[in-house]
């Protein structure tokens, strides 16, 4: 509802509507239909830094066949050991590691697999425990299955001639 009041003295002598004055209204909804307006022809394509589309459909990255039973040299001498079979399907959670089965010390012999190293039964603090250590318990953050596959990107990469 408009109501004419006597001059607030802002200067001007538009009607206000329920203390805001009718210029502050009408500006509000220029500047709001403007950013709605324009922001359409922003939104047009969207890219993301790789050059593709940002919203176009992923595609599968390529499978590569693990090399079973053959095992690979390391590249440098920290390097952790690769893994001679698939582990896609194994199951490692909080509760659950089904590497453990057959590579934990008690197994090891049994299944022919090589044992955990002795530096995955430490903790932190140097004190040797008789179960692998939480730090190396997600045996997959550092072991991945090893393939023969190309270089994504080039890579001169010599190793150490003494570091073998």
């Amino acid at each position: 509802m408009c109501a004419r009041r006597p001059s607030s003295g802002s200067g001007h002598d538009f009607p206000e509507i329920r203390g805001v004055s009718a210029v502050n209204k009408i500006m509000g909804l220029i500047v709001a239909l403007a950013v709605a307006l324009g922001s359409g022809a922003f939104a047009g394509e969207v890219k993301s830094l790789r050059g593709s589309e940002a919203n176009s459909p992923d595609t599968a990255p390529p499978v590569y066949k693990t090399l079973d039973g053959i095992k690979l040299e390391r590249a440098y001498r920290q390097q952790p050991p690769l893994v001679p079979h698939d582990t896609a399907k194994y199951e490692i959670d909080s509760k659950v590691n089904q590497c453990l089965r057959c590579h934990e010390w008690p197994y090891s012999d049994q299944e022919k697999a090589p044992k955990i190293s002795d530096a995955h039964y430490v903790d932190r603090n140097g004190a040797r425990q008789d179960h692998v250590n939480g730090n190396r318990y997600f045996c997959k953050q550092c072991h991945v299955p090893q393939a023969e596959t190309k270089p994504l990107v080039e890579n001169n990469f010599q190793p150490s001639a003494t570091a073998r």
